[in-house]
């Protein structure tokens, strides 16, 4: 945790904050999805983090997938936006977070899989159809966008109703 999260846990506990987030599709060459498990109960994830204060989305996703992967990858294309309640999430500590997360397809450019942090407990490749469930709610379709030019970002209707 960055000293600014930090910081801001000394004052608010464990109370909801809003977290800024990346996290990035890793594809080995058969098209897998490389995910994280951090051991401590937690579901699967796929490499992520928190965006920190003065860093762009697309910079802050290369460390966060170092450190949980040894993988050093450039992001090639924003693939989704996602936040609001269903990007609530509660830690084993406690801590309350509402993600808006950033999401990239990223392309490995070098390293070998060794977390250079102690996050991370497991990594592993799954294909598409058989994902483990996921701690955050992405929808699947997110993970079949390989050729897809749009970025996926949520939307409902119903938020216009609450405009009258």
């Amino acid at each position: 945790m960055s000293d600014y999260y930090k910081n801001l846990r000394e004052k608010v506990g464990n109370e909801l904050i809003f977290m800024p987030s990346v996290a990035g599709i890793v594809r080995n060459e058969r098209g897998e999805i490389l995910f994280q498990n951090k051991g401590n109960g937690e579901m699967w994830s796929l490499p992520a983090g928190a965006i920190e204060v003065g860093e762009a989305p697309a910079e802050a996703v290369v460390p966060e997938i170092w450190e949980e992967t040894g993988l050093i990858v450039i992001p090639k294309k924003l693939l989704g936006v996602f936040g609001g309640k269903d990007f609530r999430y509660e830690y084993p500590n406690g801590h309350k977070v509402e993600y808006n997360a950033y999401v990239f397809d990223c392309e490995i450019k070098s390293g070998d899989l060794n977390p250079k942090d102690s996050e991370t407990a497991e990594l592993r490749y799954f294909s598409p159809e058989d994902m483990p469930e996921l701690a955050v709610p992405y929808p699947k379709s997110l993970f079949f966008q390989k050729g897809n030019r749009e970025v996926y970002f949520q939307w409902n209707e119903q938020w216009l109703d609450n405009l009258s």
